[in-house]
């Protein structure tokens, strides 16, 4: 057996070996543990385990107690290697029965060997890479408890998932404690029930009550869009919710999407709530052959699909079974494929920085190994959005293997108000459902040719931009799609009649204008309408209700002013 070491490497490293003194920490407090996976993700690193009982929030901080005292230690992280028969034997030894499956799954590959890495008196199946010695991890801390299937199969066994995080240094953990706590105060679900915009009920799991507020900005949102589509070019159509299983067969969702799909049967078939829109598009597009004159046919639907997302993932507006997504599928010639996709790229940049984003990161995802159409073809399409960003002169970074079934994609990402980073819209190229679907364009030569179809959606799920935007504007939402842009507050009640001629006035100009007509003091109402987040609140008293002005408190400026009706509309507009 030959024994090797790793020099310390990035973050991603330093995560995956914390993961291990995990491992390590659990095993002292458990001795009976059985071993899942415990890799590096974005925000940290997890480790899943089957244990002899549930773990509470308590546990937490008496493992973090066990994983210092190993780190004091200071034990190195040892890489040796055994033919994978030997690797089973002692993995079956020490009962460890998930690595037993893991090793087989290498057998299964054609490896010949398995490599494992020792730290202290810890050994785990692993490939690494890892850090030199566990002093390199200088400040960690156990974040959540969560549950989690192996090898994310609901049929198979559920493991408990402990969560955590690792940076170079205390300072580094601290920022980050500050920004959490800033992040619980923006949390969306919170907010949500605060500024009374949406709630969530176990009669519905994963899918969002709509209040009249929150509909307003959701609304709003896809007025927005429909203003911005119709500038360029796109037509909207409306699709059925329930398709058969035929047309999922026939578009490859059946075999590559099932498991995210709801199915039912009626009169002996068996159709299927969509979990896209794309397959609804391609009926339509097929009902007649175009010329190429009317290519690009760009098709917007505020489509609403279903997906079977797991109880345990579900959160709140971010991750939902039953979402709207602000979908498009453009239809082009292959002469016509960068351009579009150029045009897509500057849509969904203008969309972003109108809502307040600034900073954006775009990923390229390749073909997932669960995939359908020939090589040549996924290499054209990858091709053809590295061109569109090159020509943009955008950055880029792969995600090797996240691609969708059918085609690669651009993932747009913003950066909120906390530098968190979020997945919104995605342009894929898909040259195979045209082909599944047989569409054709007439071509300059009269001939039958295959369009290229973009799958487009700029802010993505409604639910989840709806969600990312409240996080990143802390409920404080531009007065152009507040809910509620100003509300009038009588001194006192012999006020309330000016204000009600006030609020009519308002009105009629455009102002979206409440009254607070309550017995509270004028103090309780002001810190009422300040809970609310509403961005002008319009003191009126005895000089305000006879000179028809109102006296202005702007959210976030100290400084009051005093305004004639027709100058705060104005100011509004």
């Amino acid at each position: 057996m030959s024994k090797t070491s790793t020099p310390p490497t990035d973050l991603e490293t330093l995560r995956h070996s914390t993961s291990h003194i995990l491992a390590a920490a659990v095993l002292e407090m458990f001795p009976d543990a059985k071993l899942g996976i415990g890799p590096a993700i974005a925000e940290g690193f997890y480790y899943d385990f089957e244990l002899p009982r549930s773990l509470i929030p308590e546990d937490l901080p008496l493992l973090e107690k066990k994983m210092k005292h190993l780190i004091k230690q200071n034990p190195k992280f040892e890489k040796y290697s055994e033919p994978i028969a030997e690797a089973e034997k002692f993995l079956k030894k020490i009962n460890q029965n998930y690595k037993v499956e893991l090793a087989a799954d290498l057998k299964e590959k054609g490896e010949t060997e398995a490599s494992f890495y020792k730290t202290g008196t810890f050994v785990d199946l692993c490939a690494g890479p890892h850090i030199e010695k566990a002093s390199d991890i200088k400040a960690f801390k156990l974040t959540k408890i969560a549950g989690s299937y192996w090898k994310g199969d609901s049929t198979r066994p559920q493991l408990q998932r402990i969560y955590g995080v690792v940076f170079g240094s205390e300072a580094e953990l601290k920022d980050w404690e500050t920004q959490q706590r800033e992040a619980e105060k923006r949390d969306h679900r919170k907010l949500g029930k605060q500024l009374d915009l949406y709630t969530f009920h176990e009669e519905a799991p994963g899918s969002a009550f709509w209040h009249p507020r929150g509909k307003f900005i959701y609304d709003a949102v896809v007025s927005y869009m429909r203003s911005e589509n119709t500038k360029r070019g796109y037509k909207e159509v409306m699709t059925p919710i329930v398709l058969s299983s035929e047309l999922w067969k026939k578009s490859g969702h059946y075999d590559n999407f099932k498991n995210n799909m709801y199915f039912t049967n009626f009169e002996e078939r068996e159709f299927a709530v969509k979990p896209m829109n794309c397959p609804g598009g391609c009926l339509m597009f097929g009902e007649r052959i175009p010329s190429y004159r009317e290519l690009p046919i760009k098709a917007s639907e505020f489509g609403i699909v279903h997906r079977c997302e797991l109880s345990g993932v579900l959160h709140g507006l971010l991750r939902v079974r039953q979402f709207t997504q602000d979908d498009a599928h453009v239809f082009c010639t292959p002469k016509q494929l960068t351009e579009e996709i150029e045009a897509i790229i500057d849509y969904t940049l203008d969309v972003y920085k109108h809502f307040g984003f600034k900073d954006f990161e775009m990923f390229i995802a390749t073909r997932p190994e669960k995939s359908i159409g020939s090589d040549e073809v996924w290499e054209m399409a990858t091709k053809a959005l590295m061109n569109a960003l090159e020509n943009r002169k955008l950055k880029f970074k792969i995600k090797e293997g996240e691609g969708a079934f059918y085609g690669p994609k651009i993932e747009f990402n913003v950066k909120d108000a906390l530098k968190r980073n979020w997945q919104l819209g995605t342009c894929q190229v898909d040259f195979s459902m045209p082909e599944r679907f047989e569409l054709n364009y007439v071509g300059e030569d009269g001939e039958k040719h295959r369009p290229v179809m973009l799958h487009r959606a700029i802010v993505g799920s409604l639910e989840r931009f709806i969600g990312v935007f409240v996080e990143h504007t802390s409920g404080e939402f531009p007065a152009w799609i507040a809910p509620e842009q100003a509300r009038l507050i009588p001194v006192a009640a012999e006020f309330n009649e000016a204000c009600e001629n006030f609020a009519k006035e308002l009105r009629e100009q455009g102002v979206r204008v409440e009254i607070d007509k309550s017995n509270d003091s004028l103090g309780k109402k002001v810190r009422n309408g300040e809970m609310l987040k509403i961005p002008y609140l319009l003191v009126v008293g005895e000089k305000e209700a006879k000179a028809k002005t109102v006296t202005v408190r702007e959210r976030g400026v100290e400084n009051q002013e005093t305004l004639k009706l027709a100058d705060f509309a104005a100011k509004l507009a």
